[in-house]
């Protein structure tokens, strides 16, 4: 029950991630794109700091979960006579998830912080320039984010 628990915590944790990723670029971007600067780049730097915070907790419990996942079911082997081998998919996921967590903090404490500071300053080319940055790193972690799953669902359908 309790790693049922971890496992749902986990994965919701990666939809809030993921499909805010999603939403973010897909359909967010290309509707503000008709805006003015200075509209457009604060609209983005307010969404992007709530969609920020929500990460911030998200990635924490997607990181949190996993580890504890894959530490529960390394000692239950241990405990019962096996030894513990850890699948393939299972290295890939949490490899990769740590690079996404890498980048994200990239994101939110480097870019965001110039994006902050040109909002601040109302330097909208520098803020264009800031959230060009975001959405590159965005697009990096999305990928890397659906690869995860895709590997994942494949090692689970063998």
């Amino acid at each position: 029950m309790f790693y049922a628990a971890l496992k749902t915590i986990h994965l919701l944790s990666l939809i809030v991630w993921i499909g805010g990723m999603v939403f973010s670029h897909f359909f967010l971007r290309p509707a503000v794109a008709k805006l003015q600067a200075p509209e457009r780049i604060r609209l983005m730097h307010d969404v992007l700091g709530r969609f920020f915070k929500a990460v911030l907790i998200s990635a924490g419990l997607a990181v949190g979960t996993g580890v504890w996942m894959i530490g529960r079911v390394a000692k239950q082997t241990v405990q019962s006579g096996g030894s513990f081998s850890m699948p393939v998919e299972w290295m890939v996921m949490a490899l990769l998830g740590l690079v996404m967590a890498g980048i994200f903090g990239h994101i939110r404490f480097a870019l965001f912080k110039r994006l902050s500071n040109a909002v601040a300053a109302s330097a909208w080319p520098a803020g264009g320039t800031a959230l060009a940055s975001i959405r590159s790193w965005v697009v990096v972690n999305l990928v890397i984010g659906v690869v995860i799953v895709v590997v994942v669902l494949l090692g689970a359908s063998r």
